[in-house]
């Protein structure tokens, strides 16, 4: 068999940038972000390819085949055996532009796709004909139909509506040489006939694949294992008669290798308007699968499992999810979803089940049928596949074995022995998955990164193999092979049917180009592992990592590549790839360049340090990736493994800009406490400075986008008008009454310097509930501006001051602290303890956000009412670190009628929105969801951001709307009622 030779890319970059109307990318950053996908393995890809139209397929294709350069077809890199990838190949990202739900057909229950459809997506185009695609991984929300036709994807809900080949209608097809042709639907005699009379190479190919089925009936008939979830292999029994011949189906799990996916037409299924879910628990995960084969005739729409150590990593993870209350007694449970016309209906239908669970003397059940604690319990089993990258009591797991397939009726027996393999190899993982169908997800602890580590590694697949197989199961039984079992599959299946896929393969691609490597003449299983990476040397770093034991290197594989960070709908994570599309600008895409940055890094001296990116701590190529990251820190508690880029990108600014000059908004933004003390001398010549014609060369100097409006100086600082006040000369009434508890407020820098009423707010609340408020005995900072932008040393001195300030103050040492800036409490409460290590701890300890701080130490205190409509915009830093928990029940005792946005990172996020450069990203974020809701606001509802940021968005670009402090509406309305 031909094999593509390797040419440089820089002759074939330029022709398809010549003609090409999507993006070409060859650069060193792109090739490194596309070089992964969710496997375990990293291939370096001489270029990307992000096609604007099927004219941009078709040109690259032919290209590539002129320069016999392998093409590797790519969705949302979700794969988890390595298909997304490629050696030296181009990849064509279609995902980027072919996203289009074209048609939805009610009558026919049917959709016509392209390629890089999402499949969430496609489910709100059918959703209001109440249908939907069946098949559903835990990734709907990025998964393309595309991928999903590749891998052939499964899903929860397969018991009821089957694996992607059940769903497939028709395919229209690219072939390796440019031959175009729709295939799809069972065929009879007559119409296999009019396939093979068809004219040049898709006659031709017709005929080869008759030829090629009915020569080998017997081999196929006899060599295909029969069970619900297989997907190793190609599904050449789809070729039989008896099975229509049905090559749309032949064609659905072979991920790539035998034609490029130009569109589809899908089935549709009715979705059930109403659902119950059924929760069992058992004692072990071994008695929960026994239980199976007395609940499928009962035909639940889900039969998934998930033990109780998914449970503890999900703990060990992150904070309990209230949704875990609702589980009932077990080690193992078992969740039986139902489906109805009506409540009533699927209400019967879980009763059924839940009696059904109670003829077990050892199981217990719960039966959920609020839909709210339905999402809840089923975000915690979507999560799985992020979670279980930690294993409870420390460590990391890997994919390899991760979705191995028996038959159902035995897969209680296959759990025992498979967790009887994993002992005798001293290795752990959390099994979870779709019991219902016999498919385990397992992700391991292989030692990859110790010496025996990948023979470890391979002793264990191979014998895992050999296990699956003797009890009649699949290697994989919904992710596919890849690199990852392709190897493999000589164990599932004889040599003669191992023969027969690489004829299958050469009839459709005979020169090899699509997708080498997988499936037919296989790489390796522990070739192109992605972990050799780290540096050979500990790097000095200048943030501890303390949960991933010192090492920056060990903190970026965190990321296994799941994605949650490239679903643009909702959440906070990933905000600057909600704005560009741009896999760079994602988290994972980040954490890929700084992995490739870090490979080599720390070599002995004379050893060339390996990968695409060479230059260490002074990449370019990282740099420019990271300039776009807020450091919203929403990855690090939407991402299901903690991938906290904001602290990466500190690291890395602080090394990159290490004795070497820095941007310009370092010094002016970065330093911006300074100027502000300075400015507070005199306020109105600072004003009338920043409104002259030299303003505009003050942003310019300072490194600030012209279109931004510099703010206006008060003409008192807080801490001024409270000196003041604590005299006597301005409220006759004086402070709060001597005797009240002592609360220090903290005066953050913006809402001091910036919008003081603010502070001010707080000080009447807390005094109208009786606390005595004080401040610090001098100037104090919680050095965000310089944390955020590397200045490391100098955030370091700026909070040992702030320390010592606060030890001045003769307060006890026990004395909460009240934080109204988010983000300033977020620093004090997370990145202080970072910087300063045990010094910093109490403070961290004792800080609380305003609703906090009312929640914790004034329960019972009446509150005014506020029957107000109001939306909520939530500080970044507010979700990713102090949560709004306490903020709802301030809200609630308020009486106020609040709707939180579900609009993520207002885009300011600090400097960020006002860096030149940044302007169209930090608007276009603001626009997804923020602004949009706050002009939609009726003029009497109220709008509250707690943040200085998100404030200062909304009065610089949602037409004279303006939003308030939760302490300033509180405030307001204590004024009013005097």
């Amino acid at each position: 068999m031909s094999r593509p030779s390797a040419v440089p890319g820089a002759e074939l970059a330029r022709e398809l940038a010549a003609v090409l109307l999507g993006e070409v990318r060859f650069g060193a950053a792109e090739r490194t972000v596309y070089s992964h996908d969710a496997s375990n393995y990293r291939q370096l890809p001489l270029g990307v390819v992000k096609p604007a139209d099927l004219d941009d397929v078709r040109t690259a294709l032919a290209l590539c085949r002129k320069y016999r350069v392998p093409v590797v077809p790519r969705g949302a890199g979700t794969s988890i055996g390595g298909q997304a990838i490629g050696p030296g190949a181009v990849v064509l990202d279609f995902r980027r532009h072919l996203g289009s739900v074209l048609e939805i057909d009610p009558q026919a229950r049917t959709a016509r796709v392209q390629p890089g459809t999402v499949l969430d997506d496609l489910q709100r185009a059918a959703r209001p004909y109440g249908l939907r695609f069946g098949p559903d991984p835990s990734t709907h929300s990025r998964c393309t139909i595309g991928g999903m036709i590749g891998n052939d994807s499964c899903g929860s809900h397969s018991l009821a509506w089957g694996r992607t080949a059940d769903n497939v209608e028709r395919l229209e097809l690219l072939l390796a040489d440019g031959t175009e042709l729709s295939v799809g639907g069972r065929l009879d005699a007559q119409e296999r006939a009019a396939l093979r009379a068809l004219p040049g190479r898709a006659g031709q190919l017709h005929r080869e694949l008759q030829e090629f089925t009915d020569r080998n009936l017997a081999t196929i008939r006899q060599g295909m294992p029969q069970l619900p979830r297989r997907t190793s292999g190609y599904p050449l029994d789809a070729l039989l008669p008896e099975h229509g011949h049905d090559l749309a189906r032949a064609l659905t799990g072979t991920e790539g290798t035998c034609a490029l996916l130009l569109g589809a037409t899908v089935r549709l299924v009715e979705d059930p308007p109403a659902r119950a879910l059924v929760v069992a628990g058992y004692p072990d995960e071994g008695a929960a699968a026994d239980a199976i084969p007395a609940l499928l005739p009962l035909g639940p729409l889900t039969a998934e499992g998930m033990a109780a150590d998914l449970i503890a990593a999900l703990l060990a993870a992150g904070p309990r999810p209230p949704a875990l209350d609702r589980l009932p007694a077990g080690e193992c449970w078992l969740f039986l979803e139902t489906g109805g016309a009506t409540a009533v209906e699927a209400y019967q239908a879980a009763r059924r089940l839940a009696d059904a669970v109670r003829r077990e003397p050892s199981a217990a059940v719960a039966l959920v049928t609020d839909p709210v604690e339905q999402r809840q319990l089923w975000a915690v089993r979507e999560a799985g596949a992020g979670i279980v990258t930690r294993l409870p009591g420390g460590g990391e797991a890997w994919p390899g074995w991760e979705d191995s397939a028996v038959p159902p009726e035995r897969l209680g027996d296959y759990l025992r022995d498979l967790r009887a393999l994993l002992r005798r190899h001293s290795l752990r993982g959390v099994p979870y998955g779709h019991f219902g169908d016999g498919c385990v997800h397992l992700r391991i602890d292989f030692p990859l990164d110790e010496p025996q580590g990948v023979l470890v590694f391979r002793e264990f697949l191979e014998q895992a193999a050999d296990l699956v197989v003797s009890y009649g199961g699949s290697l994989s039984g919904e992710h596919g092979d890849g690199q990852a079992r392709s190897e493999l599959l000589p164990r599932m299946y004889p040599p003669e049917v191992i023969e027969l896929f690489g004829g299958f393969k050469r009839i459709w691609d005979p020169e090899n180009l699509l997708n080498p490597g997988a499936l037919v003449d296989p790489r390796p299983l522990d070739a192109d592992l992605r972990f050799v990476t780290a540096p050979l040397r500990p790097l000095p770093l200048a943030l501890p990592y303390e949960q991933d034991d010192g090492s920056l290197a060990t903190a970026v594989h965190r990321c296994v590549g799941v994605a949650k960070c490239v679903d643009p709908t909702t959440g906070v994570m990933c905000p600057s790839y909600m704005a560009t599309g741009e896999e760079r600008h994602s988290t994972r895409g980040r954490a890929r360049l700084l992995a490739e940055m870090l490979r080599g890094m720390g070599a002995p001296p004379g050893r060339q340090a390996g990968g695409a990116i060479p230059d260490g701590w002074r990449s370019a190529e990282v740099r420019e990736a990271l300039d776009l990251c807020l450091s919203c820190k929403g990855c690090a508690s939407d991402c299901p493994v903690h991938v906290d880029m904001a602290t990466y990108k500190t690291e890395f600014l602080y090394q990159h800009y290490r004795r070497r000059p820095r941007p310009l908004s370092h010094y002016s933004m970065g330093w911006l406490p300074l100027w502000l003390r300075a400015v507070a001398l005199a306020p109105g010549a600072a004003n009338s400075l920043v409104r002259s014609p030299a303003g505009a060369l003050l942003k310019r100097l300072g490194g600030i986008d012209r279109r931004r409006v510099l703010p206006v100086f008060p003409p008192e600082t807080f801490t001024r008008w409270y000196q003041r006040r604590r005299a006597g000369s301005i409220d006759p009434n004086g402070p709060a009454p001597a005797g009240g508890r002592p609360v220090l407020l903290w005066p953050d820098t913006f809402s001091d310097h910036l919008q003081p009423n603010v502070l001010r707010s707080a000080v009447e609340v807390l005094e109208h509930l009786g606390f005595d408020v004080r401040l610090p005995e001098g100037p104090v900072c919680c050095g965000l501006t310089w944390y955020s932008t590397g200045q490391l040393g100098t955030a370091r001195r700026v909070l040992r001051r702030s320390l010592r300030t606060l030890a001045a103050t003769g307060l006890p040492a026990d004395t909460p602290v009240v934080g109204l800036d988010p983000s300033c409490t977020a620093t004090l409460r997370e990145d202080l303890p970072r910087l300063l290590g045990a010094d910093g701890r109490p403070l961290a300890e004792r800080t609380r956000t305003f609703a906090e701080f009312i929640d914790e130490y004034a329960p019972d205190a009446p509150l005014p009412r506020i029957p107000l409509d109001a939306v909520t915009q939530t500080h970044c830093h507010q979700h990713a670190v102090l949560g709004s928990a306490a903020d709802r029940r301030v809200e609630a005792r308020l009486g106020l009628h609040n709707r939180v946005l579900d609009s993520g990172c207002c885009g300011l996020a600090g400097n960020f929105g006002f860096e030149e450069g940044h302007f169209e990203v930090s608007e276009a974020i603001a626009e997804r969801v923020l602004l949009p809701e706050v002009r939609a606001a009726g003029p009497e509802t109220v709008v509250l951001a707690d943040g200085f940021s998100c404030r200062t968005q909304i009065a610089q670009l949602a037409d004279g709307r303006l939003a308030l402090h939760l302490a300033e509406l509180i405030a307001r309305e204590l004024r009013a009622s005097e």
